[in-house]
């Protein structure tokens, strides 16, 4: 073991380290289960933004709500330096680059976080919107945004797989008792929920590339508000939903019952 790798050992072992990660892990529950909440109203007629702004933005609308966001963002800035530790131990090439990507992630959400909290008024959808119309606008941007979506619905198929096959549970070290059940039943749920959710987006974003028109790949809020104008996409966006809310009470509940992965 190199130097760099025990010094990042025994930081990951710090008990306040390991319990800041775990509140990182619960802040990724509760914006998924906002997510679903939001999509629900979508399919109910009432509106929202069913993505990760406009579950941050509604975490701010209630009363200490921006209390809240704030040890949110704490807890995914402590997520993402978490999974830096897990890059630096890891063994293999291949885990070290997932534990680097998912670090990317949790920082890129803390940043969104950090600018709704100081007031800003993020909009998921517009943004990957205006991205998608530059992608386009420049030389074989067509291939390289049907590249994206294509990775895109991969990596919702991998989710799917994971769900389906219970792959995920390899990583959840949890104790034999009835948060064990608990908790894989709605990690297998909540697993094959999200990888729908982003076939879907994915599948927008390839068919946005294919007819040169960006208003179709509006990530994951336009995809699920998509659902609502084909037949039964409504009971199909429901339980997608559904699935969502699943998948953030997997992540909480992992958050304090799954004992953390040891160096």
């Amino acid at each position: 073991m190199t130097s760099p790798t025990r010094a990042a050992a025994r930081v990951e072992r710090q008990p306040a380290v390991r319990v800041l990660a775990r509140v990182g892990l619960f802040a990724i529950g509760i914006l998924h289960i906002l997510i679903g909440i939001i999509a629900l109203a979508v399919a109910a007629g009432t509106g929202g933004n069913a993505d990760q702004s406009g579950a941050l933005q509604a975490v701010v609308a209630v009363p200490g709500g921006l209390f809240a966001l704030w040890a949110v963002i704490v807890g995914l800035i402590f997520l993402s330096l978490w999974q830096i530790l897990q890059a630096i131990t890891a063994h293999g090439a291949g885990e070290k680059i997932t534990e680097v990507l998912k670090c990317v992630v949790y920082a890129a959400l803390a940043v969104i976080a950090i600018s709704i909290a100081l007031g800003g008024r993020s909009n998921s959808s517009s943004s990957e919107k205006s991205s998608s119309a530059k992608l386009l606008a420049m030389p074989g941007g067509v291939f390289l945004l049907a590249a994206i979506g294509v990775v895109i619905v991969i990596v919702g198929a991998v989710f799917i797989f994971n769900g389906v096959t219970h792959r995920f549970e390899r990583d959840l070290r949890l104790p034999p008792n009835r948060w064990a059940y608990i908790t894989t039943t709605l990690g297998r749920v909540g697993y094959v929920a999200k990888g729908v959710a982003l076939i879907i987006v994915g599948g927008l974003v390839v068919f946005g590339a294919i007819t040169s028109d960006p208003s179709k790949a509006g990530g994951l809020d336009g995809s699920l508000k998509a659902l609502t104008k084909v037949p039964f996409g409504v009971f199909l966006l429901i339980l997608i939903a559904l699935g969502l809310i699943a998948y953030g009470l997997f992540w909480c509940v992992r958050a304090f019952a799954s004992r953390l992965k040891e160096p």
